[in-house]
């Protein structure tokens, strides 16, 4: 059985499919149809809805707002949050103020998309303080809503219009209540949603998800679902026996220590952001063109490594900062360089009914030079060409340390180790770096596909080398490197 607020309305779900999205639960079984499927992938944000949940991180209990696409969330991780949808902001009547914005700055066109960047706007709306929200803000969290008749202006300054001339509604009146009302269906035990021939467990601990998953090693993980969930509306296959990991605190957790960050495998994408881009800004650079906002409220650290896609955005730059993954079997541990999790295209390290338990991702050293870079055809919300991570040790003019790493440059996110000796104990310099670009070529033999030709991800990745060389160069090489290019 799982409970959850559908807005105000306790809904208890005893033996629904474990495969229903939260769309089609919606549309379906309910009758609400203002939440639109577009793509059905993720892409297109048609279908955003809002999950409320009880956040007290900063010792203040209240309700943290997130935007989720619905055709990726499965019904079962609803389990103890509130959903809201379209249909739940107009009140007594009144249009909600982002609702009211978006007819006032005439914001919707044929209006398909406009329920879901109404609720983006809802949520940028509740997550900010009074003073509104700036462009960057606004960008950011309509950047996962694709409007195909263009017509982003009008809606940009409905976002404006909605932050600035924030008014009190009906949520804020009943957010004593609705916080009591969460804390009443809060999850206290391991939970299951069963249909009879599916079912999906929703385990606590650690210790739970090890035994349960050692009891049903055939079962799927799910975490954020973002991959997982296109096997059900991409394929259309079924999933008897999911096993959802996002109630397991232990696993969203993201801990400092004087050497290292240990995160969490459960921790949503948004909330690795703080930690990892205080330490590598290019790591924050990169997040905020992960996907759109919705995937990285709901995609996890640990399933962008452990769905081993040879495009993931963060393996590559994990590899290149020495991350090291902790992975568990039956209350087992063992910790593995990232490096050696992937083995071939799809294929890992990982044994059956072993998980990962958290990622160990090194601290920012002195000398130490980190950069990212990713190649893709739109800036935001796409997915890599080639995606490159540099971290290097320069000292006295010589290379002293180097980890570099790719994605889309081979069937698994992999080193570049003939480049790297390349650089290692040689000088600081421009002929040094070309050596090292024509080493790139033995490190690798990319596939030419939709995204981008073989020759051009070759390019592309030596390029990015270069690049990499030019913005840290130290000044006394400043002089012969404009002379050489």
């Amino acid at each position: 059985m799982i409970q959850f607020l559908l807005n105000r309305e306790l809904r208890t779900e005893r033996a629904l499919d474990p495969n229903v999205t939260v769309l089609n639960y919606l549309r379906e079984h309910l009758g609400k149809s203002g939440t639109k499927e577009g793509c059905a992938s993720g892409d297109c944000g048609a279908c955003t809805v809002v999950v409320g949940e009880l956040d007290g991180a900063d010792g203040q209990e209240r309700i943290r707002y997130r935007t989720l696409n619905s055709c990726l969330t499965f019904v079962s991780s609803l389990h103890g949050k509130q959903l809201i949808t379209v249909e739940d902001l107009k009140h007594s009547g009144q249009l909600h103020s982002v609702q009211q914005a978006m007819v006032d700055c005439h914001g919707s066109q044929c209006g398909f998309c406009t329920p879901g960047f109404v609720m983006s706007l809802f949520a940028l709306q509740k997550n900010r303080a009074t003073g509104g929200a700036d462009k960057a803000q606004a960008h950011e969290a309509l950047a996962g809503n694709l409007c195909r008749c263009t017509g982003y202006r009008p809606i940009l300054e409905a976002a404006e219009q909605a932050c600035c001339q924030q008014q009190p509604d009906q949520f804020d009146a009943a957010e004593a209540e609705t916080i009591a009302r969460l804390k009443a269906i809060a999850p206290r035990e391991t939970a299951e949603l069963n249909s009879g021939d599916k079912r999906c467990l929703l385990p606590l601990t650690v210790a739970d998800l090890a035994d349960i998953y050692t009891a049903n090693p055939q079962a799927r993980l799910l975490a954020g679902g973002t991959d997982l969930a296109l096997e059900v509306t991409q394929f259309h296959r079924e999933l008897p026996v999911m096993i959802y990991v996002g109630h397991i605190t232990e696993m969203k957790r993201v801990e400092r220590f004087d050497d290292r960050l240990e995160i969490g495998a459960a921790t949503p994408l948004t909330d690795c952001y703080d930690a990892l881009a205080a330490e590598y800004p290019d790591f924050g650079e990169l997040l905020h063109r992960f996907a759109s906002l919705q995937i990285r409220n709901q995609g996890t650290l640990g399933g962008n490594i452990g769905n081993a896609s040879p495009i993931g955005d963060a393996p590559p730059l994990l590899i290149a900062l020495g991350a090291r993954i902790v992975l568990n079997k039956g209350g087992e541990r063992r910790t593995l360089a990232l490096e050696d999790y992937f083995l071939d295209y799809k294929v890992t390290a990982r044994q059956d009914a072993e998980f990962i338990e958290k990622i160990i991702v090194p601290r920012a050293r002195p000398n130490q030079t980190f950069r990212a870079y990713k190649v893709s055809k739109r800036l935001d919300d796409d997915i890599s060409a080639v995606c490159a991570a540099f971290n290097l040790t320069v000292e006295d003019g010589e290379v002293k340390e180097a980890r570099i790493a790719f994605g889309g440059m081979a069937a698994i996110p992999k080193r570049a180790a003939a480049c790297e000796a390349a650089l290692l104990g040689a000088a600081w310099y421009p002929a040094v770096i070309e050596r090292a670009c024509e080493a790139l070529a033995k490190d690798f033999t990319p596939l030419t596909d939709f995204r981008a030709s073989r020759e051009y991800r070759l390019l592309t990745a030596q390029n990015l080398l270069r690049k990499y060389f030019l913005e840290v160069q130290s000044p006394e090489v400043e002089t012969r490197v404009t002379a050489y290019v």
